[in-house]
Order: structure tokens, then C-alpha cells, then sequence
């Protein structure tokens, strides 16, 4: 079977998430004192014992979400997983594909942790509080919510900023403009179409002093050539030039996550299973949604890293 190993990204955190991994690996605790370290704060007590809205804030979640990823995957290293050996290609899915680059030897877990941080903060300074959001347009194809993104922007910006799966479209824009999607998909007859809560309007052009911030950030650090190809989110396919993934890891903070024809792409390159490495199973369920006959197993706990290592056996 060829395999693939996923990322995920925010929306998956939960308070305690990786507290087991932690004590039952020390690599995988390892992990967790170096994010610590790189932020010069204890995150880790926040992830393990902190307040939800706390850990929701966009500058947490992030770091937060790629060290319980790579917790999970040096627990799975622990247990003798080599990516290279394990997996045709590496993607996640917005910050999870740092988490991704990470695990897969571009980024280094310090970089990653110091530009995820920098994201969120800039993200969430890009556009004031209230004056963007985003929307979860069910039901719908991409090219119908791309329309009715269009139509509802009326001068503002409204536009299809996750592409997740067939039925589940992610708009992004100005409050307003958004909120005449959300009306306009149900006429359109979307099954549901609900306002997210979220904190800023990601992955639109909205976003543009974000990536101008990350493209300074992103000069400032080493990306190595990843041991296996990602697939990255902006073209839906698989790259390892370091300049590439730079630029298109700035180009990522106004660009559409193409998760759906990520997943397509993987699976006509002959990926027939996917290991969602880190917190929650959203990826999974996405998956399955977009192709039936890839077999995902969730990597969150010590339990899943058992049945895992159980399934290569």
C-alpha cells in the first residue's frame, strides 16, 4: 500500500491533546520542551492544562497543533517508523502543512514553532477583530460556492478559502460580504451554511500584510529539500525545491487550501492509505468523503501508535 502521512490544521485543538504522547515517549516530550524553548514561554502547560479560548487564539493553536503533530511522530519513530521508508509524500492541511515540512526534515521543529507563531500573530493583526469571517458552506460543489462567493462580494472580498471536500466549501472575506454568502448558498440549496468561529477572515486576500510578514519571517530560516515530496495546498501537488516551498508557503496566507484536489492528486498518484498524524480526525473524515477507498488511521495517543505500528506488521 502506498502510504501518506497528514497534517492537521486549526479547528483540531483541544485542551490536553499530546499530554499522553509526552509520558509515554520522552522523544515525544522532547518535542514539547523545544517548542517551549522557542517561544520563551510554556505553551505546553497551556495545551495540557489551559483555558480552550486561550488555546483557540490563533497564535497558540498553531504552535500548539504542529508540536502535538510531531510528538505523535517521533513517538512513531520511537516505535521504528522511518518517513522516508513509510510514506510517498507529506501534506497538511493550512499551518499543518509546517507541521508537515517539519516532520519531513525542511523545517527544523524551532523554525517551524517561531513561524507559526508569527503567523498567527499576523493573521490575526492583519484585519481588526469583527471586520472579517469566514463561513462553512455545506452541501454545495466548489464551483457553486465559488460563485456565490463571487456574487455576494459586491465590491468587498468574498472568496473560497478552503476547498475541504466534495460537500464542505470554506468562504472567507469582509463580515458583511460573507454573511450574503451564507444567505445566498442556502437559496442556492446548501445544505447548511453557518458562520465559523473564528477570529479572522484566513486564507483570502484580506490576508496580504500577513504574507507580507511571512515572507520576510520565511527568509530568516534554513528549508531543507523534505526527505519525501509534499503536497502543497496553493497547487494541489507535490514539490521539494526549498525555493518553492518558501515561496509558496507566503503564497499559502491569501491562497486557497486545495485540499480536495490534493487529496485527488495523491490518489491518482496510487496513495491507497493516509496516517493523520497529531490531533483529531477531521482529515480523515474529509478523506473519506473526497476518495472511499483510502484507508485513513488516525496518530493522536499512545493507543493509535499501537494500533499503527500493529498495521505494518
Amino acid at each position: 500500500m502506498t502510504k501518506a502521512f497528514v497534517f492537521p490544521g486549526q479547528g483540531a485543538q483541544t485542551i490536553g491533546m499530546g499530554k499522553a504522547l509526552a509520558d509515554a515517549y520522552p522523544a515525544a516530550k522532547a518535542v514539547f520542551d523545544e517548542v517551549d524553548e522557542a517561544l520563551g514561554e510554556n505553551l505546553s502547560a497551556l495545551i495540557w492544562e489551559g483555558e480552550q479560548d486561550a488555546l483557540t487564539l490563533t497564535q497558540n493553536a498553531q504552535p500548539a497543533l504542529m508540536a502535538t503533530s510531531l510528538a505523535a511522530m517521533r513517538a512513531l519513530e520511537a516505535e521504528g517508523v522511518v518517513l522516508a521508508e513509510q510514506a510517498a509524500y507529506v501534506a497538511g492541511h493550512s499551518l499543518g502543512e509546517y507541521s508537515a515540512l517539519a516532520a519531513a526534515g525542511a523545517l527544523s521543529v524551532t523554525d517551524a514553532a517561531r513561524l507559526l507563531r508569527t503567523r498567527g500573530l499576523a493573521m490575526q493583526q492583519a484585519v481588526p477583530v469583527g471586520e472579517g469571517a469566514m463561513a462553512a458552506l455545506l452541501g454545495l460543489d466548489f464551483a457553486t460556492a465559488k460563485a456565490v462567493a463571487a456574487e455576494a462580494a459586491m465590491g468587498e472580498v468574498c472568496q473560497a478559502a478552503n476547498d475541504n471536500d466534495p460537500g464542505q466549501v470554506v468562504v472567507s472575506g469582509h463580515t458583511d460580504a460573507v454573511q450574503r454568502a451564507v444567505d445566498l448558498a442556502k437559496e442556492k440549496g446548501a445544505k447548511r451554511a453557518v458562520m465559523l468561529p473564528v477570529s479572522a477572515p484566513f486564507h483570502c486576500s484580506l490576508m496580504e500584510p500577513a504574507a507580507g510578514v511571512m515572507a520576510e519571517a520565511l527568509q530568516q530560516v534554513d528549508i531543507n529539500r523534505p526527505v519525501v515530496p509534499i503536497v502543497a495546498n496553493v497547487v494541489a501537488e507535490a514539490i521539494t525545491d526549498p525555493a518553492t516551498i518558501r515561496s509558496l508557503l507566503v503564497n499559502q496566507v491569501t491562497g486557497s487550501v486545495r485540499w480536495r484536489e490534493s487529496v485527488l492528486w495523491m490518489a491518482g498518484k496510487g496513495v491507497t492509505e493516509v496516517w493523520e498524524i497529531g490531533a483529531g480526525k477531521a482529515l480523515s473524515g474529509m478523506i473519506r468523503r473526497i476518495e472511499r477507498s483510502i484507508v485513513c488511521t488516525a496518530v493522536g495517543t499512545p493507543e493509535d501508535v499501537t494500533k499503527a505500528m500493529a498495521s505494518l506488521s
